[in-house]
């Protein structure tokens, strides 16, 4: 085992860390973490429209076009926000203006999807002018590749001709704000017009192009075993060396979570039963159904810590309780320490995979709903996958018995390190009585 751990340490932790910590994917964290806000409120709003007592969902039915308005301009326009947030984050990484590359950003990106004049339509009072409109197809989590490649290419275009004094410069005294914008006048134009050609007048659709080659990978991550097991297998393997692995691996993979949780999100809005949703795993299928507590299932561990005859384990638990019930374990992680803790690697990295392969295949089989929310992660579990799966009932079961399997897995492990402790305490203290 710790030839296996230093193995990890030494081969796979370092090209998995300069990954994670290089400036384009850290600018792609910050910037969709940043757009959480608007995801937790569409989300919020898509529970309510399907509420889950019978009598009211049925007085709301004929109200769900407008209902479900604040999800569309939400969810359903999140790579737009994500754009200008990823543009800005990536643009502060060079010292350049954060403002003008999330601007720059967000025109490269709306420049991939062509206006649509829309004359007329009918209304209520009959039929009335529209005029041009964007279409909303590739406006939230689907246009989120077509968001991030854009942005890469728009601020490092900016920075090019930053970089080479390509630019306007206006004479001191003028405001800040002015400034900027004559400042983006040479690169913005490059890049509206290089793109305007691509989509426009060679007729190519980017962001069609792009679905076609990561729906394929988002297919493999979301209604494929081994596909689900993967994200989970990289992440404990890196918390069981000490790294962040959700930091790291969520860096990479949390796009495509998100284009598939706006996926089921829109097929629910179209009135998709909820077990018959798109994906299966998208990123809260994980965090409600896989990692109660935290990486490893650490919730449990907590509470089989209070049965332990060691006194700092039982110290550990009492102090890690309360963070753990709302999913924050790294108090536990470091501080028993799980991570380079050979007793452990096997229960932590182990219940992942045992919980994922179950929980996948109650989805599947349509046991349980599938994941159509993003509640906030400091749920305690069973609420937050009540609310994520729609309101299904179901969903806090399939809880409850992934808890009492990861139990069982630990406890051994536990027991064994218990006994270790134990020992070392009765050592300790003879020591001191020596003394």
């Amino acid at each position: 085992m710790q030839k296996f751990l230093k193995w990890i340490e030494t081969r796979l932790m370092p090209p998995m860390t300069k990954i994670g910590m290089q400036r384009h994917m850290v600018a792609i964290r910050n910037g969709v973490i940043s757009t959480l806000s608007l995801i937790l409120i569409g989300s919020f709003i898509m529970v309510f429209a399907n509420f889950p007592i019978p009598a009211v969902a049925e007085w709301l039915a004929p109200h769900t076009a407008n209902l479900t308005i604040p999800f569309r301009i939400t969810m359903g326009l999140m790579a737009i926000y994500a754009s200008f947030a990823m543009g800005d984050s990536l643009a502060k990484s060079y010292d350049l203006d954060g403002v003008t590359g999330g601007v720059l950003s967000l025109a490269a990106f709306l420049t991939l999807t062509i206006p649509l004049n829309v004359d007329t339509v009918l209304t209520e009072a009959g039929e009335a002018a529209i005029g041009w409109v964007l279409p909303m197809q590739y406006l939230g989590g689907a246009g989120m590749f077509s968001a991030i490649l854009t942005m890469i290419f728009a601020v490092e275009i900016y920075r090019f001709f930053i970089k080479r004094e390509i630019t306007i410069k206006m004479p001191d005294g003028v405001p800040p704000a002015v400034g900027r914008s004559f400042g983006a006048l040479l690169p913005g134009g490059f890049i509206i017009v290089f793109l305007w050609i691509i989509r426009v007048m060679l007729n190519f659709d980017i962001n069609a192009f792009i679905m076609s080659i990561f729906n394929p990978i988002a297919d493999l991550m979301g209604n494929n075993m081994f596909g689900a097991l993967l994200p989970m297998i990289f992440i404990h393997l890196l918390w069981a060396a000490g790294v962040h692995g959700m930091n790291i691996i969520g860096s990479i993979v949390r796009p495509m979570w998100l284009m598939m949780l706006d996926a089921n999100m829109a097929a629910m809005a179209d009135g998709t039963p909820l077990t018959q949703l798109p994906y299966v795993a998208p990123e809260q299928f994980y965090q409600w159904f896989v990692t109660m507590g935290g990486a490893g299932v650490t919730l449990v561990l907590v509470f089989l810590l209070f049965t332990c005859r060691a006194k700092y384990l039982r110290e550990m638990a009492k102090l890690t309780f309360v963070p753990g019930l709302f999913n924050i374990n790294e108090p536990l992680i470091f501080g028993m320490p799980l991570m380079m803790n050979p007793v452990f690697t096997i229960p932590f990295v182990l219940n992942p995979i045992i919980l994922t392969i179950i929980s996948y295949s109650a989805v599947r089989l349509g046991l349980v709903n599938g994941f159509v929310a993003n509640v906030p992660w400091t749920l305690p579990a069973p609420i937050g996958a009540y609310m994520a799966t729609g309101n299904d009932w179901r969903a806090i079961i399939l809880v409850l018995v992934n808890l009492i399997i990861a139990g069982l897995i630990y406890y051994p492990f536990v027991k064994m390190y218990d006994k270790q402790m134990l020992e070392e305490e009765k050592k300790a203290a003879a020591e001191a009585e020596g003394v």
